[in-house]
């Protein structure tokens, strides 16, 4: 991570990063820039610097903010119209962490509206573009931030995954991408998507760096109640120190369905991990075909909860015509909100409804128990699992974007451990013929976060 210091500015690491954003402006990775601001807090580190003053383990660093943080400087929208102009009344106890230790945000990160899609193609602010084709999508939802840092503008960027916002954009793009172990880090002043799966993580270059800004991150937060304490020590493990684990390589997600060449990615790390040390072996864990089913059941459910509160009164978007109360709700929902957060709004209250509560939202409550008990069985027999992070490489702009099944199944490998409130990375892979980036995922038990980013590691250190 290059840091502010005497001898390099804060104010040219931020001049640097905003005119690599002007640069790669077509790819709209951004919907708002911070350049005021920015600039301004750069020149005051670099004042404290002169002084001799301790300026934090970031500074000067700057970054990108997936625009469903919110944070008092600019409009936090989380790409919806629903809360365009938005001013944010308060500060993401994950951002002012970062910010503490010398962070600046130089720009709110593009992503589907409210975090609801894998290609970030449901923004109402335009689509982005991959890093590595201009043709096709960059993942979702945090697929701005992905691509600010596939593209080199920011050093690292902030992203939320709830069933693989992170970690298949990061796939997409050729990153890093984390899903901690669910509480790791606070929820606080992040716009709600489904509250027993939202996770906080970010998107970086290389293990390291990813293993910092978590450990600034992470911990205990009075005004979450579901963080953990900290469990996050500030250095990792190194990789050709670190004792060698048993690793199981998914089969199940090897197979029909699953192109060939991301099978063959993933096979690949499998042989480096060898190659480090690791014992690797295939496992076969079939309730994970239930995984999407289980999803896309409780998660519609929590978040037709959470949307529930945008109606015209509070804040956010109103409609300017309505007849009465009925209409003023019903007018301001349907401009508010993109067709997917009005599909998923349905299908959480069809589920939830008198009839069928018990034959959906507790029947995948209780399939989700099951596939909690058979993580917890198959992590008797390994220390961690690999599996790839999507099924296939980045899709085509519009190629899926008329059908919701089809753009689901892009979860599908994703969203299992997300379920069990599971830790899981995504690191590069490889690339396919074609040179798009192919991710492997890499999944732990509960808090083990940081052995996974030393598995991680030990590949890294074999280039």
């Amino acid at each position: 991570m290059i840091t502010a210091n005497k001898d390099i500015k804060a104010v040219d690491l931020v001049r640097e990063a905003l005119e690599k954003a002007k640069e790669f402006e077509e790819y709209h990775c951004f919907i708002s820039m911070n350049e005021a601001r920015a600039l301004e807090h750069a020149r005051e580190i670099d004042e404290r610097i002169a002084r001799g003053e301790n300026v934090g383990r970031l500074a000067g660093v700057p970054y990108a903010l997936k625009d469903n943080y919110l944070s008092h400087e600019g409009e936090t929208t989380a790409a919806a119209r629903m809360l365009d102009d938005f001013p944010s009344p308060i500060t993401a106890t994950a951002v002012a962490k970062l910010e503490a230790e010398g962070a600046i945000m130089i720009g709110r990160a593009n992503l589907d509206a409210y975090a609801h899609g894998s290609s970030t193609e449901n923004s109402y602010f335009g689509v982005t573009h991959n890093a590595h084709d201009m043709e096709r999508v960059a993942g979702g939802s945090s697929g701005g931030s992905a691509a600010a840092v596939a593209l080199g503008i920011v050093q690292f960027a902030l992203g939320s995954d709830t069933g693989g916002s992170i970690r298949q954009p990061a796939s997409y793009n050729g990153v890093y991408g984390i899903k901690p172990t669910f509480g790791t880090v606070s929820r606080y002043g992040v716009v709600a998507m489904a509250s027993s799966t939202d996770t906080m993580g970010c998107f970086t270059n290389n293990a390291d760096d990813m293993n910092l800004i978590m450990s600034i991150m992470s911990g205990k937060d009075a005004k979450d109640s579901t963080t953990l304490d900290d469990f996050w020590q500030e250095k990792l493990e190194d990789g050709k120190q670190a004792e060698k684990k048993k690793i199981g390589l998914i089969s199940d997600f090897l197979g029909d369905g699953v192109d060939p060449e991301v099978a063959k990615n993933v096979r690949d790390y499998a042989k480096k991990l060898e190659k480090a040390g690791y014992a690797v072996e295939e496992v076969s864990m079939p309730i994970l075909k239930y995984g999407l089913a289980i999803y896309y059941v409780v998660q519609p459910a929590e978040v037709a909860s959470n949307l529930s509160r945008y109606d015209g009164i509070r804040y956010g978007h109103r409609a300017a015509k309505f007849d009465d109360l009925d209409g003023l709700y019903a007018n301001t929902r349907n401009e508010g909100f993109m067709p997917e957060n009005k599909r998923r709004i349905m299908i959480g209250n069809f589920v939830l409804s008198s009839g069928f509560f018990d034959a959906y939202y507790l029947k995948a409550q209780k399939a989700r128990t099951l596939l909690i008990n058979a993580y917890n069985e198959v992590f008797e027999k390994y220390d961690a699992l690999l599996c790839p992070v999507a099924p296939a490489p980045a899709f085509k702009i519009g190629e899926k974007v008329n059908d919701p099944l089809a753009m689901y199944m892009e979860d599908a490998m994703s969203v299992p451990p997300s379920m069990a409130g599971l830790p899981a990375i995504s690191v590069p892979a490889g690339k396919t013929k074609a040179g798009l980036p192919v991710g492997a995922q890499l999944i732990g038990q509960r808090q083990s976060d940081q052995m996974l980013l030393s598995i991680a590691k030990s590949v890294e250190e074999q280039a």
